[in-house]
């Protein structure tokens, strides 16, 4: 495992955890981390990174789905499962399966090799605002009011969601978009919209992050939880009393 720390003097640099298999590319990617005020940590193999992140606890985890011993579908199970963390999923194919398997996993957002070291950094940073957003909004008791739509229960001040009575697992990312449809039901709100509410992007044209993070939530919650307008936005349909 290699470190690369951020220059001195940066005032609590946040720590990311880069797993990646190709020693150039994670090497590239921590030494460009490092350049941002971060530190980054490099492990090879999904098994010695859930070794890793029970140890330094990261405030972000940048992971490759395909690695020897275990996989990154694996490892992002066991490090969410273990402490929250969020997750930038890193896939070779271009394939929406896994990154809805990698969705499912644990992870908050994905990109596909190759990617550009600027879209990455720019990901990183919108991944820790969010949690510092999120940690403002626990601590505002205005934000605490539990939402309750038939057998759907969001509880913002917990970060749980149940359904007919029981725990469903969500992600950060998955809750926060899930909570920001649910505080507006049945209001139609844009992609871009989301993307600068839920992820903090400005620009996010031609992804198509928003619409597999909705696929995951109706996965967990039923398909007509949320509707879709063609070429505007999606809604969050209450299910009836």
């Amino acid at each position: 495992m290699s470190t690369f720390s951020a220059a001195a003097g940066q005032p609590q640099a946040s720590t990311i955890l880069v797993v990646e298999d190709e020693p150039t590319l994670a090497t590239a990617i921590a030494q460009r981390l490092a350049s941002e005020g971060w530190n980054a940590r490099v492990c090879g193999d999904g098994a010695s990174a859930v070794q890793t992140a029970a140890q330094i606890h990261p405030d972000l985890v940048i992971m490759d789905i395909m690695l020897p011993v275990m996989d990154g579908i694996e490892a992002t199970k066991r490090i969410t499962a273990a402490r929250p963390v969020p997750v930038l999923m890193l896939t070779a194919r271009d394939d929406e399966s896994d990154k809805l398997t990698g969705l499912a996993a644990g992870a908050d957002d994905y990109m596909t090799k190759p990617f550009s070291m600027r879209e990455l950094v720019a990901r990183c940073k919108a991944l820790l605002r969010r949690v510092e957003r999120a940690k403002q909004l626990a601590g505002n008791p205005q934000n605490d009011q539990t939402l309750r739509f038939g057998g759907i229960v969001i509880d913002p001040a917990q970060r749980i969601v149940t359904l007919d009575g029981k725990d469903v697992h969500m992600t950060p990312t998955e809750f926060d978009l899930l909570l920001t449809l649910a505080r507006r039901p049945r209001s139609v709100l844009s992609r871009e919209q989301l993307l600068q509410d839920v992820w903090g992007w400005t620009d996010g044209s031609g992804t198509r992050t928003v619409d597999s993070h909705v696929k995951s939530l109706r996965h967990k919650l039923g398909s007509d939880t949320i509707r879709t307008v063609h070429g505007v936005g999606y809604a969050f349909e209450p299910p009836e009393d």
